[in-house]
């Protein structure tokens, strides 16, 4: 399911919504713990898990930017900057497992919108995948999902 755009006051939302027959302690786990993120997000490190520590988005040219975790309530809310806007997970216990939200608050919608959008995507995915032991071809997801979220963006915000 693509995720919900919506204008804001200040821009645009996107909200994903994903339900994982998995505790909210493993899906936890995805989000926060190094060994695991990086098997869904290699970019990233967390280097201090509290709110006003920092998670780090080691770039492929060899530098990094430093990312502040703006809200962190354990096994619940993890809410970092992310560049100019910010991404905001929220974990909930239901049924059988859990249900995840990842809020992105977009400031401004630019040609990269719908790339990002579809690498949340594929990634919440991934997690999944990471989850129940099986396997994706992340690259044509993305590729697919790229497609979709580019149309997305045109209807929400207008041409890119």
């Amino acid at each position: 399911m693509l995720a919900e755009l919506r204008k804001a006051d200040h821009g645009f939302i996107a909200q994903f919504e994903r339900h994982y027959k998995h505790s909210i302690e493993e899906v936890w786990a995805y989000l926060t713990e190094n060994e695991k993120l990086n098997q869904w997000f290699p970019e990233l490190e967390v280097e201090e898990l509290r709110q006003g520590g920092l998670i780090k988005f080691n770039m492929s040219d060899g530098t990094q930017l430093d990312m502040t975790i703006l809200d962190m309530k354990f096994l619940s809310v993890l809410e970092y900057t992310w560049g100019e806007d910010r991404v905001r997970f929220e974990l909930a216990a239901e049924p059988g497992g859990c249900l995840l939200y990842l809020k992105e608050t977009i400031q401004a919608v630019t040609p990269h919108t719908p790339k990002d959008l579809a690498g949340w995507h594929v990634c919440l995915d991934v997690i999944a995948a990471l989850l129940n032991g099986t396997v994706m071809d992340r690259k044509r997801e993305w590729e697919r999902m790229y497609e979709q979220y580019i149309q997305a963006v045109e209807k929400t915000a207008g041409s890119l």
